[in-house]
């Protein structure tokens, strides 16, 4: 018999597939075509940063296994997360693209408002999960916080300023060095 960790984990496990599908197909398809594809590195950053985020999502739902008794409401929002990143991976990717250059830096301005408005979305939901679920006081949130301010100040500026995006594309790509870094003891799984 399964646990109801086990029990909703699967299907929190299916939509961080998805995600993680998105993203592989999406680099493997620019790689078949890469002849045809004009790089720019932010939005690689932005790529790996969401790879990371599904993997680490996955990681850390290991620590809701405490929990005994699952409700449909805390479920939902368990899954808003995953959902959210699903959504960041699709939009990170052109499709479509039958013929002529892949301009990823025309696409990463064209999209980044949604880039950085589902972006902002990951924070927040990750800051009352701590809050809620996991007994985080709020001092310790205080790099979330930040982050969640940068996204939504980038979410709501209308700036296609090429330094701007580079340097959030920099900060964020530390701060998941830093935060790995920081955390190392945390991101342990064990029985």
């Amino acid at each position: 018999m399964i646990s109801a960790f086990e029990y909703v984990t699967v299907f929190i496990s299916i939509i961080l597939g998805l995600g993680v599908t998105q993203i592989l197909t999406g680099i493997a398809d620019l790689v078949h075509q890469n002849e045809r594809v004009k790089v720019y590195w932010p939005h690689l950053v932005w790529i790996l940063l969401v790879l990371v985020l599904h993997v680490q999502e996955w990681w850390v739902t290991f620590q809701l296994r405490s929990l005994e008794k699952w409700r449909l409401p805390l479920f939902l929002f368990v899954l808003l997360y995953p959902v959210v990143l699903f959504i960041l991976a699709r939009l990170l990717f052109p499709f479509g693209f039958n013929e002529g250059v892949i301009d990823l830096k025309k696409f990463y301005f064209e999209n980044y408002r949604r880039i950085f408005l589902f972006g902002t979305m990951l924070p927040f939901l990750s800051l009352l999960d701590n809050l809620l679920l996991r007994d985080y006081e709020f001092q310790d949130l205080i790099a979330q916080s930040v982050v969640l301010l940068l996204l939504s100040v980038m979410a709501i500026v209308k700036s296609s300023k090429p330094w701007l995006h580079e340097s959030v594309a920099v900060f964020l790509l530390l701060f998941l060095i830093i935060s790995i870094a920081v955390e190392w003891d945390k991101w342990l799984v064990m029985n």
